[in-house]
Parts: structure tokens; C-alpha cells; sequence
């Protein structure tokens, strides 16, 4: 992943109910939800939620798929790993698996 990709994806996750978007389809996993059914969970808007899924799609996050009237939105792995892949390579000087895997429950800000 180069730079400008990772600030485009780092700009997309900063705001809180694109975060909790894109925590929501990490949990659901590779089958997605329709944009309505996120809109609803996350407390947004419908027209509040498809800005913010565009956003998050541009940057490679997540994707969309048409099923009929409906827009079906997932996480997209492969986007997610080379994010978190760039920001952990130069961990421990080069060593992330030096790191550890300490891991702590954070509370959720979203709903």
C-alpha cells in the first residue's frame, strides 16, 4: 500500500459513523448487509450512510454489489489487511511479530 492510498483510507475511518460502519461489516463478515439495514443499525440516515459507504468504498475498505433493487456492502478484506499491514511493517524495527499480540477491549462508541 503506498501513502496516499493509507491517508485515504486512514481519512475514511476518521469519522465516527464511518468507523462504526466499517466495524459493523468486520463483524457481519464476507456476506455483507443492504445500505438500508446499515443505515438503520448505525442510527443514520439512508442518505447519511450512503455518503459515508461511498467514502469508505473510494478509499477500499469496503465493496458494493447490486442484488436486484438493493445495494449489498462488505468489508473488503484484502483493502483492511494492507491497511493494517502498512501501519504495523516498521513495528519493533521491522520486527512486528516482536510486538506481541496484547490485544485490550476497548469500549464501543457506536450504537
Amino acid at each position: 500500500m503506498d501513502t496516499d492510498l493509507a491517508v485515504t483510507s486512514l481519512a475514511a475511518l476518521a469519522h465516527e459513523q464511518r468507523l462504526c460502519i466499517f466495524r459493523l461489516l468486520v463483524r457481519i463478515g464476507p456476506n455483507g448487509l443492504p445500505a438500508g439495514e446499515i443505515a438503520e443499525q448505525i442510527g443514520a440516515t439512508p442518505t447519511g450512510a450512503s455518503f459515508h459507504l461511498k467514502e469508505l468504498d473510494r478509499a477500499g475498505l469496503i465493496y458494493a454489489t447490486r442484488k436486484g433493487r438493493f445495494i449489498r456492502y462488505a468489508v473488503h478484506v484484502d483493502g483492511m489487511r494492507q491497511l493494517l499491514a502498512f501501519l504495523t511493517e516498521d513495528c519493533c524495527r521491522g520486527n512486528p511479530e516482536l510486538c506481541g499480540t496484547a490485544i485490550k477491549k476497548i469500549r464501543s462508541v457506536c450504537k
